[in-house]
């Protein structure tokens, strides 16, 4: 983390209001990618955005290392949007068949959606911090806040699965 972000994040933590303004702005369009990943639409995701301003907001004196400030944000989002999800009865991902047999092959983005969405919520929650957000092991650990053993592993499980699901399905030879 940059010294100028630690020094926002100590200001902020003291009440200055223009200091967490500056540290949200400079995570906007991170945040905003993640959250759009989940919930799937722009009002969904800007909506993510506003309440976690608010969570991050009301408990931003809380947040013991200055140094976790971003992670800590990328955790309380996830945790809404996954809230979020269980209350609204969503599916993540999902395509009847009839919407997949339109086109005679489907693209190969919509397919690994799809498959994406079959899998268990902490392995989608690896796969997409990973490859859609490029975070590192260790950073997804941190958001997780599990051990970079058990991320290795549900990366590891998900690909697995991911790729006998798209062979099960004979979307690659």
């Amino acid at each position: 983390m940059e010294p100028t972000l630690q020094t926002l994040v100590k200001k902020a933590q003291k009440g200055d209001d223009t200091a967490f303004y500056e540290l949200m702005q400079s995570h906007k369009e991170q945040l905003y990618r993640i959250a759009f990943s989940y919930v799937k639409n722009e009002a969904d995701a800007v909506e993510a955005i506003q309440e976690l301003t608010f969570r991050a907001y009301k408990q931003l004196k809380k947040l013991k290392k200055p140094s976790y400030f971003s992670t800590w944000l990328i955790r309380i989002l996830i945790n809404y949007c996954i809230d979020e999800q269980r209350r609204r009865k969503r599916v993540v991902i999902e395509l009847t068949k009839e919407e997949s047999h339109h086109d005679e092959e489907p693209s190969s983005k919509l397919e690994m959606k799809r498959v994406l969405g079959k899998l268990k919520a902490d392995y989608q929650h690896v796969v997409i911090l990973k490859y859609l957000h490029d975070l590192t092991v260790p950073e997804i650990a941190k958001v997780l806040e599990r051990p970079e053993g058990t991320i290795k592993t549900w990366l590891h499980k998900a690909l697995l699965e991911m790729r006998t699901m798209m062979e099960r399905e004979d979307y690659y030879v």
